[in-house]
């Protein structure tokens, strides 16, 4: 066992090594400044269409619903778990470099949303199909791209974000405080799993339309009570976030130490993870708005990163810090769960709240990588491969109750940076589509663009 562990820790440093990393935030960083910081620009703008009742036009599903899909895929154990991993692995200065892959991915994420409702089709139920897949196939005009990408993202659904890291927090957080037995938690959570995923993108979109914006609110006001109660010492862990970032962090407590390049590559990995700027999971779910612009579902889209990263992951990372978790020997959902009792000096209180939230974001994250999967399959074996998809990955959210953290972290770390390859290839060789999109819409001819993106291509 540890002969695989260490190979696919190699296979794990090779593909998230510096090419990847600089492809990741250069993509991101040439769209911030080709487009004049439109993560800054428009956020307000793109805020307003979020909380907005329009949502006309071709597509199966608002564009709310859309982006609680796509949150219902991000928010997740990469918010909880991710987070405390990162910071366990690189000392607080990864909570900077995630913030950094944040600003950078919310112009990533614009990008690859948009051409997802650009080069958008229908199937042969009459849903829409859209996503990485198809524009490096109709746009780049790479067959062997698109299906790189397919196979990639199809194993990030079924062993990767989408199923096994997901499964082992729901388990461990139900054992933990609430002392159910594994072998119950995965048995409900397999029939639960089932009985929406079976309804389509409709009944997954619902679940996540009231679930995500619910637990989303009861987790952020769970850590501001911690930031709230620990105010006066925010200013020196902003401080020691920022300074650690460039200097190596010292050993102190049950932490190892960290020099810079850790800190990056955790916190830019683990960043990517949470909010999947980049990699191409997104679009598939922002394919089936109803809208008939592909900017404004560029623009509500990329709101997903700046929730999930900027936000939330934000408050966890500060939570650790100010209490002092991240210097203790423990990991992973334990190290948030202790941060909390500390902060909230509620021994029961506090660990209910992460084990809650914990529980409700895996499960949406499910749900959604679910969808993605499942667009994957449609992509690579037409509709006739729906069924047989949707059970296999039922199997494997019921086999995920049997694999250990650190080798689950790993594997998901691979397929991500996998999957992420072939939709940056895309995403820079068709970077003069998005900025003439941007152009028009913005000049005030949207009418233009609007009307035809309303057709969907077959």
């Amino acid at each position: 066992m540890n002969d695989i562990q260490s190979l696919l820790q190699a296979i794990d440093n090779f593909v998230w090594g510096p090419p990847l990393l600089i492809l990741l935030v250069g993509t991101g960083a040439y769209y911030t400044l080709r487009l004049g910081l439109p993560q800054f620009r428009y956020l307000p703008t793109a805020l307003k269409m979020v909380f907005s009742k329009g949502s006309t036009g071709s597509g199966d599903i608002s564009s709310f619903a859309a982006l609680c899909t796509a949150l219902s895929a991000t928010i997740g154990t990469g918010n909880i778990v991710g987070v405390a991993t990162a910071i366990k692995v690189g000392g607080p200065g990864a909570l900077f470099w995630m913030w950094l892959a944040a600003v950078f991915g919310m112009a990533t994420k614009y990008a690859e949303c948009l051409l997802a409702v650009k080069y958008r089709k229908t199937d042969e139920k009459g849903e829409m199909v859209g996503g990485p897949m198809y524009y490096l196939q109709d746009g780049v005009g790479s067959k062997w791209l698109a299906i790189m990408f397919a196979v990639s993202a199809l194993g990030v659904a079924c062993f990767g974000i989408g199923t096994f890291p997901q499964v082992n927090a729901i388990l461990d957080a139900s054992q933990i405080s609430f002392g159910i037995p594994r072998e119950i938690s995965a048995t409900l959570l397999t029939l639960l799993v089932a009985i929406i995923t079976l309804g389509g993108i409709k009944s997954i979109a619902n679940v996540a339309g009231k679930v995500v914006p619910t637990m989303a609110l009861f987790y952020i006001l769970a850590c501001l009570s911690v930031l709230i109660a620990n105010a006066q010492h925010l200013g020196s862990a902003l401080e020691l976030v920022i300074t650690s970032a460039f200097t190596p962090t010292a050993a102190t407590g049950g932490f190892l130490g960290a020099g810079i390049m850790l800190a990056i590559q955790s916190g830019v990995a683990r960043g990517v993870f949470s909010n999947e700027s980049g990699l191409g999971s997104a679009p598939m779910a922002a394919a089936a708005a109803k809208t008939h612009s592909c900017v404004r579902q560029g623009l509500i889209s990329m709101t997903g990163t700046f929730f999930d990263t900027i936000i939330i992951c934000t408050m966890t990372g500060l939570t650790l810090i100010l209490t002092g978790a991240w210097q203790t020997d423990l990991a992973g959902a334990e190290m948030t769960t202790h941060a909390f009792a500390i902060g909230l000096d509620s021994a029961t209180l506090g660990p209910l709240m992460v084990s809650i939230g914990l529980i409700f974001f895996a499960f949406t994250t499910i749900l959604g990588w679910n969808y993605y999967g499942e667009r994957c399959v449609v992509y690579l074996f037409g509709t006739k491969g729906i069924l047989p998809y949707k059970f296999i990955f039922v199997a494997l959210v019921a086999s995920g109750a049997f694999l250990k953290l650190d080798m689950i972290w790993v594997i998901a770390d691979i397929v991500n940076g996998l999957m992420a390859v072939p939709n940056l290839i895309g995403l820079i060789a068709l970077r003069h589509i998005v900025i003439a999109e941007t152009k028009q819409y913005f000049n005030g001819e949207q009418s233009i663009g609007d009307e035809r993106e309303a057709q969907p291509q077959n």
